[in-house]
């Protein structure tokens, strides 16, 4: 069982379609008990970091989302919610992230389009388990207007050019997040999401 954290933010219906067509069981879930019981975790989220940050902790899921992290079981942050895995935001203000990630999110600057929106290539920097099967250069689909800015490149397991590249897909341990919507990216997304629910049923 897949546990996606529901916290009143985010793409979750379209999360939860995705994991129904790939036939993976899966719970939306603002309980602690199954985000700690659950096989792996997915944090989605559309939105504000600030915003963000207060719903999981009026709602009582800062610190079990935290723990699911770091628990060894696959976690994975989608768009909003893998900048939540950070250590700061500059959106509106300086949050405080999750701190799971060493780094800050940042704002596109400069004469760019914001928000990035659309189609755009990830380049792969090193192997992740996420891409197995999943070409080099495939596009994925992209609705953001900060980005996170990786203090470790050790994390980076993916890089998009918008302006520059940054950071597009992270891993760390057990940990996975990518700042596109997989659910969102056609086949190949969801051969990644399908990647993602093996490693869940490894455990």
């Amino acid at each position: 069982m897949i546990a996606i954290v529901d916290y009143g933010l985010g793409n979750l219906r379209s999360v939860q379609y995705a994991l129904d067509r790939l036939e993976v069981d899966s719970v939306l879930t603002g309980d602690a008990g199954q985000i700690a019981d659950a096989d792996g975790v997915i944090l989605p989220g559309v939105g504000a970091f600030g915003r963000a940050m207060g719903r999981l902790r009026q709602l009582g899921l800062l610190d079990p989302t935290r723990r699911a992290a770091l628990s060894g079981r696959p976690f994975m942050g989608i768009c909003l919610g893998m900048q939540l895995l950070f250590s700061e935001s500059e959106e509106h203000g300086r949050h405080e992230g999750l701190g799971i990630l060493p780094g800050r999110v940042v704002r596109f600057g400069g004469d760019l389009t914001v928000p990035h929106m659309g189609w755009n290539e990830v380049r792969q920097e090193g192997p992740s388990p996420l891409l197995a099967g999943v070409p080099d250069g495939s596009f994925f689909y992209f609705a953001h207007s900060y980005y996170a800015a990786a203090e470790d490149a050790e994390v980076v397991a993916g890089t998009t050019d918008y302006g520059g590249r940054y950071a597009s897909l992270v891993q760390k341990d057990a940990v996975f997040a990518a700042q596109f919507h997989p659910e969102k990216s056609g086949p190949t997304g969801l051969k990644m999401l399908g990647n993602f629910c093996r490693l869940c049923r490894k455990e």
